[in-house]
């Protein structure tokens, strides 16, 4: 059965990778005419956002990498900002 949500209701709740990751809380919605286009997530103390940003405050996740929304907000992995570690490199 589909259950619907008011897109207010969502707001603050808390996100989660499909790896069981803490990804951030719902900060905005962004609409496009009348669907949903994306989601702006904030890094919030402690979430995987964080980690990856440092200081940015947050990214937008297109609405096609939702998973799924219930009690939490479940997103692909995908939607993770890459990033690279810095590699030292040696001379010989």
């Amino acid at each position: 059965m589909l259950k619907l949500k008011h897109v207010g209701e969502l707001y603050n709740m808390q996100v989660y990778t499909d790896t069981g990751e803490y990804f951030g809380d719902i900060e905005e919605a962004i609409l496009s005419m009348t669907k949903v286009f994306g989601w702006r997530i904030k890094a919030t103390k402690d979430s995987f956002l964080t980690k990856v940003l440092g200081g940015a405050k947050g990214v937008i996740v297109p609405h096609q990498l939702v998973k799924a929304i219930g009690d939490v907000m479940i997103i692909s992995k995908a939607a993770i900002p890459s990033y690279e570690e810095k590699e030292e490199v040696v001379e010989e």
